[in-house]
């Protein structure tokens, strides 16, 4: 399994982790069983960096992970985030980013996970009501106290990285990105290699739109969250439909499938990038393990760049709500 560096933090992971979200909320129902043995899965495959977050099935992804590593804790890597509350009945209760609440929830997550300390800890949102350094300044303190070993920032805004990079080093940025999603490419992206930060790639695939799985809005699961997206939402369903034929019809040229053509285009972009496609199935995780051995040429490059210029996407990247959540 090839590795990557994230930015100069000295932290390393390989080249492709695994979002792990999926197993428990938002993208149809749950199944333990199968998640555990996609994890275990791609342990044999020599994935082992690993993705999830507190409020990912309020707290049971986690303890999932957790569950799921324990005997091999030594060989991975885990990333876990903090920062967006939910209620017991999995009600949004907004960002929180206190000193003290950051501590809590550290803690909370350890025991949900069942180990000593956490790889990379991620502020998931930024509180507006919190000074980014009151947060960072509390993150520091937990990798003092050797219960996190490096920081992190998601859908974070250049200057809030800058001023959050001052009080201690940032490991790495994650942030939406793929080809339907190529925000980061501006000022974002500039900012995390200008500060030595690396950059996590979430949802490379487009929420699995750019695999060419689906055909209508009905062929999504009736309890999955994508049926209220709005790149999912009728006509602008079927405007990226398009974009996804694009992606199909250069992958039948290159020899290979939709999803490791989109996964090859993002590896592409640097090496201080690391996608982490999320799946709850084998044969999806193995088919996106396979994107490391797809090497996309300059003139195929240049072809999904030009059929995917910044902002072709029809629909938003969240709701109102959520986007006023990121590049905060």
């Amino acid at each position: 399994m090839k590795t990557r560096k994230l930015g100069t933090s000295g932290l390393e992971v390989t080249a492709l982790g695994l979002g792990c979200m999926g197993m428990s909320e938002f993208y149809g129902a749950a199944d333990d069983q199968e998640s555990m043995a996609t994890i275990r899965k791609a342990l044999d495959l020599g994935i082992r960096f690993f993705d999830t977050a507190d409020m990912y099935g309020v707290g049971r992804n986690e303890a999932l992970v957790g569950r799921a590593i324990r005997d091999r804790r030594d060989q991975v890597v885990i990333a876990t985030k903090f920062g967006n509350m939910r209620g017991p009945n999995g009600e949004f209760l907004g960002v929180n980013g206190r000193p003290e609440y950051v501590k809590q929830a550290c803690d909370a997550s350890l025991a949900r996970l069942g180990v000593s300390h956490i790889d990379l800890y991620y502020q998931h949102r930024v509180d507006p009501n919190t000074p980014i350094e009151d947060t960072v300044g509390a993150m520091a303190e937990l990798v003092r106290e050797g219960k996190v070993r490096y920081l992190g920032l998601s859908e974070a805004a250049p200057a809030t990285i800058r001023r959050a990079a001052r009080v201690h080093p940032i490991a790495a940025l994650q942030t939406e990105y793929s080809l339907w999603s190529r925000d980061p490419e501006g000022e974002i992206l500039a900012t995390c290699r200008e500060l030595g930060i690396g950059f996590v790639a979430y949802s490379p695939l487009g929420r699995g739109f750019l695999t060419g799985r689906f055909k209508t809005p009905e062929d999504i699961p009736a309890d999955d969250w994508r049926r209220r997206h709005p790149r999912f939402d009728g006509g602008n369903f079927q405007r990226n439909l398009q974009l996804a034929d694009t992606v199909k019809r250069l992958a039948a040229q290159i020899g290979c499938s939709p999803a490791q053509a989109a996964l090859a285009w993002v590896l592409a972009q640097g090496e201080d990038i690391v996608p982490i496609p999320g799946t709850k199935h084998t044969r999806y995780l193995e088919e996106n393990v396979g994107a490391l051995q797809v090497s996309l040429s300059k003139a195929q490059l240049e072809r999904l760049n030009a059929a995917f210029p910044p902002g072709v996407t029809a629909g938003a990247r969240y709701h109102e709500q959520g986007m006023r959540s990121v590049d905060r």
